[in-house]
């Protein structure tokens, strides 16, 4: 059996899709649950052996009265992939940029730095730290206000929809999605 240090320095080919981090791993919160299977495990035998062993727990609930239904997410109590971390830290930071104060007092502006500035030191996706420390270096934050910082962030996050593929979003209905809703009032 290898220890620890030789484990942690073999390096194997990833499944397509699957992002390594910078320790050589495979990195979860990079990658999208799609990708996350090794090479190997997606072959039919084991489906075959997942399906079958889901058809039994479904069996032996349903023998002891408990609700057989599956979840509705499967991977609800698995480590977010990239798209939930993404989804859920835009979620975070467009709804704290909704709440920043018109005008924010010296701390406030100082505080919500830290937040943006820890975000490439920290963010458990190497790939996402990197791409955003680079757009922040060449784009530095304003957080001199409400409005300010809400454009910003927005502007950010444009980045990387274009990067991805995705259509932009209209950065003048950032109040509309992250703090007031939709004027129909379905949101109240």
């Amino acid at each position: 059996m290898a220890d620890a240090n030789t484990l942690s320095t073999t390096k194997t080919k990833p499944t397509p899709g699957m992002v390594l981090g910078p320790d050589g791993k495979p990195c979860k919160p990079c990658t999208a649950f799609r990708n996350w299977k090794p090479p190997g495990s997606g072959s039919k035998k084991a489906a075959a052996g997942a399906g079958a062993k889901s058809t039994a727990a479904m069996m032996a609930a349903l023998a002891s009265g408990q609700d057989a239904a599956p979840p509705a997410d499967p991977r609800a109590d698995c480590p977010a992939d990239v798209e939930q971390l993404g989804r859920a830290t835009w979620t975070f930071l467009h709804t704290t940029a909704a709440y920043y104060p018109d005008r924010p007092s010296q701390a406030q502006q100082s505080s919500m730095l830290g937040l943006i500035n820890a975000l490439p030191a920290l963010y458990p996706c190497s790939d996402c730290a990197s791409h955003l420390g680079g757009n922040m270096k060449e784009h530095p934050p304003d957080v001199s206000g409400r409005s300010a910082f809400s454009r910003w962030l927005c502007e950010r996050h444009n980045d990387v929809n274009v990067r991805l593929g995705k259509d932009r979003f209209d950065c003048g209905k950032t109040d509309e999605r992250w703090k007031d809703g939709p004027a129909d009032g379905r949101c109240d």
